[in-house]
């Protein structure tokens, strides 16, 4: 059985490795995410859980990712380009997930969407695309770069625009999303 962290590595990598810290050290995306599924992994008082908390926090700065280890968050996540990328902590991420850079799922306090975003699996995020709100977007979803996302979203979908437009299509993310996981 496979690890989380091999999953993420596979997604990222398209290959299997039983080091996936040493193969993926180049990649400041992979480097985040792993150090991400290390601090969810132990406890926040625990010495290594101290550790990679630490660590967390240093390639959050380095890199502009703002995801906290309290995010729930599904295999296979990719970050595919480094830079600003934001996260709520009460945010779901589901599984085969890319996030690309200057991404902002955050939350909304008021009004009747009021609450924080849930991603399903197999959700491609363009470059700067803004998702708010208690909202779902649902399986199989491309959201395009610059969209601003209020409400909730279909599965097969496609999602453009401010405002938003959806488009159905039932090979919405095919191409885009690659090393599916299972």
């Amino acid at each position: 059985m496979r690890t989380i962290i091999q999953k993420d590595f596979y997604r990222n990598f398209g290959y299997w490795t039983n080091s996936p810290f040493l193969k993926g050290f180049m990649s400041p995306g992979f480097r985040f995410i792993y150090c991400l599924r290390k601090a969810q992994q132990y406890p926040t008082k625990h010495p290594l859980g101290l550790i990679y908390r630490l660590l967390l926090r240093r390639y959050s700065i380095k890199y502009g990712y703002q995801i906290s280890a309290k995010s729930e968050i599904g295999p296979g996540l990719n970050l595919g380009h480094w830079g600003h990328v934001v996260v709520n902590p009460k945010a779901k991420i589901g599984k085969n997930c890319n996030i690309a850079h200057g991404v902002t799922l955050g939350q909304t306090n008021r009004g009747k969407s009021k609450g924080f975003p849930t991603l399903k699996d197999d959700v491609w995020v363009g470059t700067n695309a803004v998702i708010v709100g208690g909202i779902t977007i649902g399986n199989n979803v491309l959201i395009a770069p610059n969209s601003y996302v209020t409400q909730d979203v279909p599965d097969n979908s496609i999602v453009m625009g401010n405002p938003m437009q959806i488009i159905p299509n039932e090979k919405a993310t095919e191409g885009y999303i690659n090393n599916r996981i299972d």
